[in-house]
């Protein structure tokens, strides 16, 4: 038998002769409770957000794009893009040239946020699974349509069941501005709303999608495209992309940049993630601040068992022996928060995910929560309250023979 557990949990589930002692550590353990149980559905929560706003990049964002390093277009042509074309692991690519326009319909002005795409982006984005009202086409017969943003079809009244054309502006790169006829230094474009898609308040809000041949007219380019969207199969894994990603830099070298879905938002997913780890830090503060609970507790019961010790003593007990009772005994009440915490944060977040009983208020591109448990949260939350109630089980045992 290991003396100093046995004795430790003999300890802790014995009747104290001052009852604040027990209330004090029933307070300290549910605390620890609530902040395990905190920790994991929080993380959980983040996940969830996390992936859900990856989805909803993926139906915008190309697994991998092609931009120039300086300038604004390029021509795709040569053979690296042929080599692209070739790889069983591409599902398709096309190009997009892409820029703030000033838009006007039906006497209502705005700045949105261009994409020329062509028949190949037409044919298999799956932006298509995204549309809300019309059909997902930038074609009816010779007359251009647009696909636009929910949010910027609100805030401007576009409605694909109108028959209003969009009117698109953009200065003319060819003639200089001239301050008598200031028209004439504009280029303009005439689209038909032909669908309204919802993806995320920020896309929503200043996205729309026309023809790639309207765009180039617009911004007075031939074959010019700003980027080169490259999108792969299902069946591949980030092994091939990284492949893929390293050998098309390679072949198109310095003059291009060769960006993966991350590198495309990378203060998107960054700020994301600098937020969790905010969020952990914060929790875990206020875990060490209800652990010393336990410091008050447990000081306490070492004035309180002052006899026993001197008992133990007499029995021939070393002081590693004494120390580690009491150590233990302040851990097994962080612990038992620990466990209690692990099982209500776990349950909950599982049933959140299966079951997605607690609904999002007001109209969102989910109904519930979106929940994702990790093992890897809940490994860290355990090491990280467990170290946290050792530490503080170790103070007063600590203060107490620094007294002596």
């Amino acid at each position: 038998m290991r003396l100093a557990p046995f004795i430790a949990g003999r300890y802790l589930f014995a009747k104290k002769s001052h009852n604040v002692i027990n209330i004090i550590s029933a307070i300290s353990a549910i605390g620890m409770a609530i902040g395990t149980a905190a920790l994991i559905i929080i993380l959980s929560v983040y996940n969830g957000f996390d992936t859900l706003v990856r989805s909803m990049m993926s139906n915008v964002e190309p697994d991998l794009m092609i931009t120039p390093a300086t300038g604004k277009v390029f021509v795709p042509d040569g053979d690296a893009y042929d080599w692209i074309y070739d790889q069983p692991s591409v599902k398709n690519m096309c190009g997009v040239l892409q820029e703030q326009v000033f838009i006007s319909y039906d006497g209502q002005q705005g700045i949105a946020k261009a994409k020329g795409v062509d028949w190949i982006y037409e044919d298999e984005s799956p932006l298509r699974d995204h549309i809300i009202e019309g059909e997902f086409k930038l074609h009816r017969g010779d007359v251009p349509l647009a696909s636009v943003g929910s949010g910027l079809a609100y805030s401007m009244g576009i409605n694909p069941r109108f028959l209003s054309p969009i009117e698109i502006y953009f200065p003319a790169r060819t003639r200089k501005l001239s301050m008598s006829n200031p028209l004439s230094s504009i280029e303009a474009i005439k689209v038909w709303p032909g669908s309204t898609f919802s993806i995320s308040n920020d896309i929503d809000a200043e996205l729309m999608l026309i023809p790639i041949e309207e765009m180039r007219e617009l911004l007075e380019y031939k074959d010019e495209v700003s980027a080169v969207e490259i999108r792969l199969t299902e069946d591949a894994d980030k092994d091939e992309l990284k492949r893929l990603q390293k050998e098309i830099s390679s072949r198109l070298g310095p003059e291009f940049r060769v960006k993966d879905r991350f590198q495309q938002n990378e203060s998107l997913y960054k700020m994301m993630k600098y937020e969790k780890a905010a969020i952990f830090m914060i929790l875990i503060f206020v875990i060490i601040i209800i652990a010393f609970n336990i410091f008050g507790s447990l000081s306490m019961l070492i004035i309180e068992k002052r006899p026993d010790i001197a008992t133990l003593r007499s029995l021939g007990a070393q002081e590693s022996l004494i120390k580690r009772i009491f150590i233990l005994e302040g851990w097994f009440i962080s612990l038992a928060g620990l466990v209690a915490g692990l099982i209500v944060g776990t349950g909950f977040a599982l049933l959140q995910q299966h079951f997605g009983f607690i609904k999002m208020p007001g109209h969102f591109v989910v109904q519930a929560y979106p929940v994702i448990l990790s093992w890897s949260d809940i490994l860290l939350t355990a090491a990280g309250v467990a170290s946290i109630g050792y530490i503080i089980a170790l103070l007063p045992v600590a203060s107490f023979y620094k007294k002596r």
